[in-house]
């Protein structure tokens, strides 16, 4: 890793830190020649992931393009960003659970809305309503009593 600011070629690691989730490293860096500190992340990628969508077409798994559908998801709901990072991760988890190159749109579709459901309701209902194309207000409307129900539940399980 080169220096930020002498652009030297060496540095050492002086320290290590893993994040709470144990999904990013944070390393404490200091160059060997302007003694330099700085501070470097680093966490899992997921290479080599195929999607199939639902028309057949095939496409590499992007981050960034489920980064974004979350945002439109979470768009003017109240999360942190280290929230938002940890959902990243377990949702990836999953998708690494697979063990597979290949990933069916509808699969990943189900993999974020499993963990959007427990990080915020409203953010569920709109990826929902796009991912599984709410045709009327009826689907809409079942969609919003499972959801309901299942509060209900928890909330007659858990005193």
């Amino acid at each position: 890793m080169r220096c930020p600011v002498c652009n030297h070629k060496d540095t050492k690691v002086v320290d290590s830190r893993i994040a709470t989730d144990g999904a990013i490293v944070r390393r404490r860096r200091e160059c060997e020649k302007c003694l330099f500190r700085f501070t470097t992340t680093e966490e899992i990628e997921l290479l080599d992931v195929t999607v199939v969508k639902r028309d057949g077409r095939r496409e590499h798994y992007s981050r960034d393009k489920m980064q974004r559908g979350l945002v439109r998801a979470l768009e003017k709901r109240a999360y942190t960003e280290a929230d938002f990072i940890k959902l990243i991760h377990k949702i990836e988890r999953d998708i690494q659970k697979k063990r597979s190159g290949e990933l069916r749109s509808l699969e990943l579709g189900d993999i974020v809305m499993k963990h959007l459901k427990s990080f915020d309701k409203v953010a569920y209902i709109r990826f929902a309503s796009v991912y599984r194309s709410f045709e009327d207000v009826q689907t809409f409307a079942k969609e919003l009593k499972k959801l309901s129900e299942k509060q209900e539940q928890k909330r007659n399980t858990h005193p």
